[in-house]
């Protein structure tokens, strides 16, 4: 008798070879269905895939929509009606394992809220408004991304970034966490933020809300899309959000991880804003049949947003 839990789990992936076995070891023997969406990656990502027992999907992103994790619902025929989404750097424990089990077992739901404990540079985060919740399992039929942004180019990821999975039906909150621990380097790390830098953007250059509404009152995400919108162009609004993150919310309390935590969340909201200031130059100088000559002309994410 197979007794794993009737779940399909994706993963999507890119030179996560550091990060990876340490997300499927605890999924073999558990998840009837791992897949694992690769983007031919240059390391061992493919091959400890493949030795954990998962199943790896090449995807090669040239652009627009739908981006990696959207592609693989709409194209891979999955075991299961239930699909728990994980990234690389994310790790389920027994505990949130048995309940997700048990909670997948009723009909009353059609997806859950799971709950992440970040660690990062080898520590659990548990101050400065660090704890994260996402929609990361549901059953196919009523989960799907939302589509925030039609053209996006290659200087963006090429995974959904705070695109978030919108449910029909009734949705409900699992109470144990998954561990989200990137064993990756900082210079990844940051490597890895300008892209989402460039993306978020453009999505606030263009007004994409998306289907999920900005509400002050409503879940974490619709919360925390509220305030990017409503904030953004507060004088100052870095600082700011530094000082909440570290003095209101107590990050001073995680040690120097919390403090470099705070720091790069800080530095997100002025990379954006920088992005967006120069997005409207650009823009305003086309407009008057101008050019910037601070942009090289041989850089494609410039060149890209020029053309459009």
């Amino acid at each position: 008798m197979n007794s794993r839990v009737p779940v399909s789990v994706l993963i999507p992936a890119k030179n996560e070879a550091r990060n990876l076995a340490r997300c499927l070891a605890p999924l073999r023997g558990w998840a009837d269905e791992i897949v694992v969406a690769d983007s031919f990656s240059t390391d061992e990502t493919a091959a400890i895939a493949e030795s954990y027992g998962a199943k790896v999907v090449q995807f090669a992103y040239l652009g627009g929509w739908p981006k990696k994790r959207q592609a693989i619902l709409d194209s891979f025929l999955f075991r299961n009606e239930w699909i728990l989404l994980l990234d690389a750097d994310e790790i389920l424990f027994a505990p949130v394992q048995q309940e997700i089990g048990e909670a997948i077992r009723t009909t009353s739901f059609d997806g859950y809220w799971l709950r992440f404990q970040i660690y990062f540079l080898g520590r659990q985060l548990r101050f400065g408004d660090t704890q994260l919740w996402k929609l990361s399992l549901f059953r196919k039929s009523r989960g799907r991304y939302e589509k925030r942004l039609e053209s996006q180019d290659l200087s963006m990821s090429d995974v959904e970034v705070h695109e978030h999975v919108v449910a029909t039906g009734t949705i409900g909150r699992l109470n144990h966490p998954v561990r989200h621990d990137n064993w990756n380097s900082l210079d990844r790390y940051i490597q890895k933020h300008n892209e989402y830098s460039n993306w978020e953007a453009r999505v606030h250059r263009e007004g994409c809300v998306g289907e999920l509404r900005p509400a002050l009152w409503g879940s974490q995400a619709q919360r925390r899309r509220w305030l990017k919108h409503n904030l953004l162009w507060v004088p100052g609004s870095p600082l700011l959000l530094f000082i909440y993150k570290y003095a209101v919310r107590l990050g001073v309390l995680d040690g120097v991880p919390g403090l470099l935590y705070c720091c790069f969340q800080a530095i997100q909201v002025f990379h954006v804003k920088s992005k967006v200031y120069e997005l409207e130059s650009v823009r305003a100088l086309s407009l008057e049949g101008g050019s910037n000559p601070s942009l090289a002309e041989d850089d494609p994410v410039h060149d890209s947003r020029l053309s459009r």
